[in-house]
Order: C-alpha cells, then sequence, then structure tokens
C-alpha cells in the first residue's frame, strides 16, 4: 500500500472509531465520510462494507484481547487470568456502542468480515475457561459460547443507559458465579472491588 494510501485509510479508521464510540456502530458511512471529509466513494474504496470498515477497526483490539489472554495464560492463576480478561473484554466492548450485537452475530456468520475476529477472540477465552476449569476454579458446565455470551451480556449492560451504573456490580455477581466458590475468586470479586 502507498504511503498516501496508508495515510487515508489510517485517518478513516481514527475517524471511523470517533463516530463509532459517540453514535454506535449503525453510525451511518455517509457520517464517518462527512466527518473525514472525503466523499462516500473514497470511504467505499478502502471498506466496500460496513462490516469491512468495522473488522478493521475492531481487529487490532481483537488481536490484542487475544494476546493478552495468552499473557495471563502464562503468568496468572487461573480464576485471576479469566475474570482479568472478561473484565477486558467488557471494557473494550463498551468503547464502540452497538458492537455487542454485531459480534454476535459475525460468531454466527461465516460470511461474515468479523467472523474470523470474533472466532480467535472466543478461542482465547474458551482456553482461559478451560485452565480455570482444570484448575477446580470454574463451573464446569459453562464453554467458550457461554463465556462470549456472558461477555456479550455483561457488555449490552454497559450500553444502557439506564442500566450502565450497575454494570460493575453486576459484574461482580456473574465473575462471582462463573467461579467455583468464593475461596477460588479472584480478590477483586470476593471483596466487591470495581477496578
Amino acid at each position: 500500500m502507498r504511503a498516501d494510501a496508508k495515510k487515508n485509510r489510517d485517518h478513516l479508521l481514527a475517524v471511523a472509531g470517533s463516530a463509532v464510540a459517540e453514535r454506535g456502530a449503525d453510525v451511518s458511512l455517509r457520517d464517518i465520510a462527512r466527518r473525514a471529509e472525503v466523499g462516500l466513494a473514497t470511504l467505499l474504496r478502502h471498506f466496500p462494507t460496513r462490516e469491512a470498515l468495522l473488522d478493521a477497526l475492531l481487529r487490532t483490539s481483537f488481536d490484542e484481547l487475544t494476546a493478552r489472554a495468552g499473557a495471563f495464560e502464562e503468568s496468572e492463576p487461573p480464576a485471576d487470568a479469566l475474570v482479568t480478561w472478561v473484565r477486558e473484554c467488557v471494557a473494550w466492548t463498551t468503547e464502540y456502542r452497538g458492537v455487542t450485537v454485531l459480534m454476535a452475530a459475525a460468531i454466527e456468520d461465516p460470511e461474515s468480515a468479523l467472523h474470523a475476529s470474533c472466532v480467535t477472540l472466543r478461542a482465547a477465552g474458551a482456553r482461559l475457561l478451560t485452565r480455570a476449569q482444570d484448575a477446580g476454579a470454574a463451573r464446569r458446565d459453562l464453554d467458550g459460547d457461554d463465556l462470549f455470551a456472558l461477555i456479550a451480556m455483561l457488555a449490552w449492560l454497559g450500553d444502557q443507559p439506564a442500566l450502565a451504573p450497575r454494570a460493575p456490580r453486576l459484574f461482580d455477581v456473574v465473575a462471582g458465579a462463573l467461579l467455583t466458590g468464593a475461596e477460588t475468586a479472584p480478590a477483586a470479586v470476593r471483596e466487591g472491588r470495581r477496578d
């Protein structure tokens, strides 16, 4: 990619990131182009569909969250790794309003531009969950699909203005229920802290 084309693409992604954070994942592509001070055709030349734009916008974050799961897997006790990673996923998804709906749809649609990134992210969480289960720290009746759904549910709460104040406490309730007992819960969950 030529340097000027990369610069234009990076500018479009920066503007799109701000627009999605402000107005949600269903923000108009025309509005993004207007904010970026380019024509819609220019935006569509770089990102032919909304999903292609969102995939480019979100892929770096997905890759970072996947890498964080691997780092936690190597450095943290199983329950701590699982709860900390879930907390980071929920915090990230609430940065971009409406993205949880797209992720939930993309995970089921192999044709979606977001599908591969969502599947990789779900697999990273499933590894952390399995590790915690093998250590006796997490419930055995959950799988990676359940964990992905719990993350989406908690992120949805953060997207709802009337419910957002309850989200931190409800995160602690869900995290506590995910684990096998208070003695295995990370300190932040046992003490009801909101990091």
